[in-house]
């Protein structure tokens, strides 16, 4: 196995947690990511430099290993600018890869990586002149801007077209799912659903228990929760949170909790639900990839991690 990312991340095992707004709403699956030898990313969002710096300080005061990502039509440069500052790693996603915010990441002397759903656009990441390139296959979940190939395609076509590591995304949740990802040569895998339903996750109980009882069909790409974004797009999430949605009749349903900060929570809104966040919660955005139906049970991140490492190959 190549160790080229672990290196590159300073990480002990080529697992990476995705940076899932909510369910990462506090540093602390982050940290325990981290701890247990992985690598941590943390959702940026549209959060203010006063909400970010927290997140910030816990984060570089324990562990190299960590990360921020930016969805850029809701960045906030000054936000941007506090994560080069603090972050050993910055990587972005939801826009077509621009050198110009790449070339800022490495003018603070960071690593930058660029999330891309299709083999053009690993390309533009490697010319935009990205250090990793992370592969977000139709399989996973959350947000999304076109209907893209299923892991193993894209993951085949990418490594065809770039020569920087790779991280595969979408779908992976178990040991096997870690093997196959590495043994058809990417450098790493990014895991996001597995991790709602962690002991540290911030993700409401209705929404991991939902994750925990789902099957993989349950995991459906809408357009449904889009109310309050710039750039409206499609998303996975499951079947049963679209459902309860529709049957309200009311536009106000609740209000989300992130980061010591009050919204309140829409119809269709995009914000899923923290563990503080009250209302109709089974009305909010479940988001979750097809290995829902993978997860079991709520289980503690260092007990997920050890599960997921007995897949990564021996050095060789």
């Amino acid at each position: 196995m190549s160790e080229r990312l672990s290196r590159l991340l300073q990480c002990e095992l080529p697992i990476q947690l995705a940076p899932m707004g909510s369910v990462a709403a506090s540093p602390r699956l982050p940290l325990a990511v981290a701890a247990a030898g992985g690598h941590a990313m943390y959702p940026g969002l549209a959060l203010p430099p006063a909400a970010l710096a927290p997140a910030l300080d816990a984060l570089a005061s324990a562990t190299a290993a960590f990360g921020i990502n930016f969805i850029v039509p809701l960045m906030d440069r000054s936000s941007l600018e506090l994560a080069i500052e603090r972050a050993p790693y910055v990587d972005f996603f939801l826009a077509d890869p621009d050198r110009r915010l790449v070339e800022r990441v490495h003018a603070g002397e960071r690593r930058c990586g660029w999330q891309v759903e299709s083999v053009e656009e690993a390309r533009a990441a490697e010319a935009a002149g990205c250090d990793v390139i992370i592969a977000k296959a139709w399989e996973s979940g959350g947000r999304k801007r076109i209907e893209g190939p299923t892991l193993l395609a894209l993951l085949d076509g990418v490594l065809d077209a770039v020569t920087v590591p790779v991280v595969a995304a979408g779908g992976i949740a178990t040991a096997r799912g870690v093997a196959a990802a590495l043994v058809a040569g990417a450098d790493g895998v990014r895991v996001g659903t597995r991790f709602i339903a962690a002991a540290e996750s911030d993700a409401h109980p209705a929404w991991a228990e939902a994750v925990i009882t789902a099957r993989a069909e349950d995991a459906v790409v809408s357009t449904v929760f889009n109310a309050g974004l710039p750039e409206p797009g499609p998303h996975r999430v499951l079947r049963c949170s679209i459902e309860a949605a529709e049957a309200l009749p009311d536009e106000q349903i609740g209000v989300i909790r992130v980061a010591g900060a009050e919204t309140p929570a829409r119809r269709f809104g995009a914000q899923p639900p923290t563990r503080e966040s009250t209302g109709a919660i089974e009305a909010m955005p479940f988001y979750a990839g097809q290995s829902a139906g993978a997860v079991r049970a709520i289980q503690p991140a260092a007990e997920i991690m050890a599960e997921l490492a007995t897949g990564v190959p021996a050095p060789s």
